[in-house]
């Protein structure tokens, strides 16, 4: 048996031929803040890359669990085990599109969206594609803006008189192989590995199917969609670890200008939420910022829903689901 009250369930949509794979949280009686037989919120959590929508299972099943959302977890084409899109199709529009296909799948209404790096992209994109979907943005550690890709470490120093070609490049893997020691860290060490490792697997297999979703993040630039998403009012909270170097200290700063919000540092690195399943949940339950994000989503659902605009449609009829403990 589980300890959580809460688990994912987890199915394959099939779209054009094609294999997404998703999980649900089983809160199917949760509610929305205005009591008993309203609308929950819904949220959609969005991986990073080379990563898959199981790795944050255990966060979604508590963000679920403290704050009664219903909870998606997508795994974006050519991750985690589902399939990738056509290289000519292989564009930040596109791919937000696929979460579309997840959410109309479940009935979900407006969702607020936690976009981790890559997935912090996909979140602007899909703010800025359906606005009238959009509840609020937890933008964490996100690529969507272009400074991460302007290296300026150690690695860049050493290498550029030599090699200033490889420089940038051997700078963002050293970051990559410095930050992943954050991911041991903590008591519950087993159950983080045993929660990585079956899309990492299965990233592993299929590695030359996202090459193209990587080049096609080097040339992303979505700082115009980002003060789109501050025009229309939709409440965002940047969400930083600390000791972040992959999106680094450079990036944080760039999106909290375009934003005009100031980061919230949380303890970790770039992946500080997988170590920390609870991270995030007590950020909106005890965090005066986080508390104000509830606030002021629960608010833009609410206007949502006195224009007619936020009740989930049926979902589908479930395909080979099963429960992750």
């Amino acid at each position: 048996m589980s300890a959580r009250s809460v688990d994912m369930v987890t199915d394959v949509l099939v779209r054009e031929g094609r294999r997404i794979r998703f999980a649900v949280s089983d809160n199917i009686h949760a509610h929305g803040p205005a009591g008993p037989g309203s609308p929950p919120i819904w949220a959609v959590n969005i991986h990073g890359y080379f990563a898959g929508g199981g790795m944050y299972w255990r966060e979604s099943a508590h963000l679920a669990e403290t704050l009664g959302w219903r909870v998606v977890n997508p795994s974006l084409p050519g991750f985690a085990g589902s399939d990738p899109m056509p290289w000519e199709h292989v564009n930040i529009r596109e791919i937000a599109e696929q979460v579309v296909h997840v959410l109309d799948h479940v009935g979900a209404g407006p969702v607020v969206l936690l976009g981790h790096s890559m997935g912090g992209a996909v979140a602007i994109q899909f703010a800025d594609s359906f606005p009238e979907r959009t509840l609020g943005i937890i933008y964490r550690d996100g690529a969507a803006t272009p400074a991460w890709k302007h290296r300026h470490g150690l690695v860049v120093s050493l290498l550029a008189p030599f090699a200033p070609d490889i420089a940038g490049v051997a700078d963002l893997l050293a970051a990559v192989v410095f930050d992943s020691g954050d991911l041991l860290v903590g008591r519950r060490l087993a159950s983080t590995l045993r929660g990585l490792w079956p899309d990492a697997r299965r990233n592993i297999r299929a590695m030359g199917r996202t090459l193209p979703v990587g080049s096609m993040l080097m040339a992303l630039d979505l700082r115009r969609e980002v003060m789109a998403a501050v025009d229309r009012g939709i409440p965002i909270l940047p969400v930083w670890g600390c000791f972040d170097e992959i999106a680094n200290p450079a990036t944080a700063k760039e999106f909290s200008v375009l934003a005009d919000e100031e980061i919230l540092w949380v303890p970790g690195g770039h992946s500080w939420m997988l170590p920390r399943p609870q991270g995030q949940g007590d950020v909106l339950r005890y965090l005066d910022r986080g508390k104000a994000f509830v606030e002021r989503m629960a608010e833009r659902q609410q206007e949502f829903l006195d224009a007619g605009i936020g009740a989930a449609a049926p979902a589908a009829p479930p395909g080979r689901m099963r429960v992750v403990r």
